[in-house]
């Protein structure tokens, strides 16, 4: 038994069923979504989400590390930088009575040892040094200096490693 709605133009059915006219004259009945396909939808925008989470950690990560391998680079080329400015005495007398010359950094100034850089001079004839910078994270910290400069077996993972030669 359907009745006529003669403002809408539907027609209603008794028993609770909707029967609606679409565009083209014919009947259609409308359901809503069941709790199933609700669940099922959530379940699937949820792993979606959860494969975005995974790449967002992961270029987290990245950049981390990105910012770390920066950071010894700047360290190791600031060492060069200035050792390039000094003159032909004062790298002599690094070169014979300080070498190797190892510094513990704290940049963020936060009390703890962020880096360690560990540099080496070698005087050549004449006037110029080979200049040697190493980089090593600050959990290397209490490792013996001459271990680091070995680091045969690459244990001690080296964050920025560079060599350049200085003359006069």
């Amino acid at each position: 038994m359907t009745i006529l709605n003669k403002i809408t133009g539907r027609r209603l059915k008794v028993s609770g069923e909707q029967v609606f006219k679409n565009n083209s004259g014919e009947d259609v009945k409308s359901k809503g979504f069941s709790l199933i396909e609700v669940l099922i939808g959530i379940a699937l925008v949820g792993v979606a989400l959860m494969g975005l989470a995974q790449l967002f950690t992961f270029s987290i990560m990245n950049n981390s590390r990105s910012d770390r391998m920066t950071n010894a680079i700047f360290l190791a080329q600031q060492k060069i930088d200035f050792l390039r400015n000094q003159p032909a005495p004062g790298l002599q007398l690094l070169a014979l009575n300080l070498s190797p010359i190892d510094e513990q950094m704290d940049i963020n100034s936060d009390g703890i040892i962020d880096y360690r850089r560990i540099t080496q001079i070698q005087e050549q004839t004449g006037f110029s040094w080979d200049v040697r910078v190493r980089i090593f994270s600050g959990a290397q910290a209490g490792v013996d200096t001459a271990t680091l400069i070995q680091n045969l077996d690459n244990r001690y993972k080296v964050r920025a490693d560079i060599s350049t030669v200085i003359s006069r």
